[in-house]
C-alpha cells in the first residue's frame, strides 16, 4: 500500500488536451476569424474574453448558436482511450477555463469526468452578457488545494492559462503546445502524442504502478 503522502492526482486542461478548441470551431462555422484567438495567442484571459463577448454582441450571436456548434464536436482522436487509461491509474480532474453552459456535450462524450470550470451570465434574449470565474487563477488554486489534501499533482496543459497550474504542480507537462509557449517555458517536458504523454506519466507513477 502506498503512503498517503505519495498519492497522485491529475489536473488536466480540457480544450487542446481532450477536445478541440471550442472558439476555433465557432470561428470556422461562423466565418468570424477573430474568434480563432485563444489563450494560446493572448495570455491575459480577461482581455481575451472581453474581446470575444464584444465580437458575439457585434454579430448578434447567442448562447444557443455556440451550443449548436459544440453539439457537432467530438473529442480529439484517441482522447477517450487515453482518458480511460489514465483514470484506471489515477484520479483525474478536468480543470478548464470553459463554461458549464458550453462543456456538457463534450464532457458527456468523455464519460463524465469531474470538471472544474466557470459559468456564464445569459440575458433575457439569450445573449452572453458576461462571464463568471469560479475564482481568480482557478487552475493554480485547484492544484494548491489538492496539495493541501496531501496529493501530489500532475498537471497537463497546452496554453498560457495553464502555466500557473503547471508551476504549482509537482509535475507539469505541456501537451501539443504552440511553439512560443514551448520556447518560453522550457522547464516543462513536452508531449506531442498520447503515447508520449503516457510515457511521461508512467515515469512519474513508475514507483507505484
Amino acid at each position: 500500500m502506498r503512503k498517503i503522502e505519495e498519492m497522485h492526482i491529475v489536473c488536466a486542461d480540457m480544450e487542446g488536451i481532450f477536445t478541440p478548441e471550442i472558439w476555433i470551431n465557432v470561428a470556422e462555422i461562423t466565418g468570424i476569424e477573430e474568434l480563432r484567438l485563444t489563450t494560446r495567442d493572448i495570455s491575459d484571459y480577461d482581455v481575451l474574453m472581453k474581446k470575444r463577448l464584444g465580437i458575439l454582441d457585434d454579430n448578434k450571436l447567442k448562447l444557443k448558436d455556440i451550443q449548436n456548434v459544440i453539439a457537432t464536436m467530438e473529442p480529439l482522436g484517441g482522447a477517450q482511450e487515453f482518458l480511460n487509461w489514465l483514470r484506471s491509474l489515477v484520479q483525474v480532474i478536468i480543470v478548464s477555463d470553459t463554461y458549464e453552459e458550453f462543456a456538457g456535450p463534450l464532457i458527456e462524450k468523455l464519460g463524465w469526468p469531474t470538471l472544474f470550470c466557470n459559468t456564464l451570465t445569459i440575458d433575457s434574449k439569450g445573449m452572453i452578457a458576461d462571464y463568471n470565474l469560479r475564482q481568480q487563477d482557478g487552475k493554480q488554486k485547484v492544484a494548491m488545494a489538492l496539495q493541501a489534501l496531501n496529493y501530489k499533482v500532475i498537471a497537463i496543459g497546452d496554453s498560457y492559462n495553464d502555466i500557473t497550474m503547471l508551476k504549482a504542480a509537482e509535475n507539469g507537462i505541456l501537451f501539443r503546445p504552440p511553439d512560443k509557449v514551448k520556447e518560453e517555458y522550457t522547464e516543462f517536458p513536452v508531449a506531442l502524442t498520447y503515447d508520449e504523454l503516457k510515457k511521461h506519466i508512467k515515469k512519474i507513477l513508475g514507483n507505484y504502478r
